[in-house]
């Protein structure tokens, strides 16, 4: 699987079981994820490349049940400082507005992946399920490989959500680096409606 993608399930695994305290954050009873779509968005010989990523069901539901699978490749080893910087938008009146970081959230740069994730998951704990089971990586380095996620279910808990992160149609690209070398790159768009 694509180091990129790994990182950000190794986040979104972790982070969807963490509890914020931030008066910044909502807290969302009811929301769905609709539209929910990808690709790459390196050179074609970029080091790390998502090959195949499925999401289930149409919309997703929050809180919930959803399933995915996902497959890539990396030709180089991932280690410390991997730099991610993230740029999310949202349309406005038929305009694609830059969200800008808020709270590290948003259209952020993060100097060391690796960081955030020791930090999530401390080294030597063992990678959250379903990734354990599958004995795939959760912390640098990434060694350089195929990958592949197998068919999962994971059920999305209600969460907190930042004010700003309001009904309507988003785009994220995510552009991992090191070395100032870019290493690959993944656009994602979705609709994110909540009550």
């Amino acid at each position: 699987m694509d180091k990129v993608l790994f990182l950000t399930l190794s986040l979104v695994l972790v982070l969807t079981q963490v509890n914020y305290s931030s008066s910044s954050l909502r807290r969302i009873s009811k929301a769905q994820v609709m539209g929910f779509n990808w690709k790459n968005c390196g050179q074609p010989d970029a080091p790390a490349i998502l090959k195949t990523l499925t999401v289930s069901p149409d919309p997703i539901s929050i809180p919930g049940e959803m399933t995915a699978s996902a497959s890539g490749s990396t030709s180089v080893e991932l280690a410390a400082p991997l730099s991610v910087n993230v740029t999310l938008e949202k349309e406005v009146a038929g305009f694609w507005v830059k969200v800008p970081c808020l709270e590290q959230m948003g259209s952020c740069h993060y100097k060391d992946a690796c960081d955030i994730l020791s930090q999530l998951i401390p080294p030597g704990q063992d990678c959250p399920e379903p990734l354990h089971t599958y004995g795939l990586p959760c912390h640098c380095p990434f060694k350089a490989g195929l990958y592949s996620f197998p068919q999962s279910d994971f059920t999305l808990p209600t969460m907190d959500l930042p004010y700003w992160l309001s009904n309507g149609n988003y785009r994220v690209q995510g552009v991992l680096g090191a070395e100032g070398k870019e290493l690959g790159c993944l656009k994602l768009a979705l609709s994110l409606h909540s009550d």
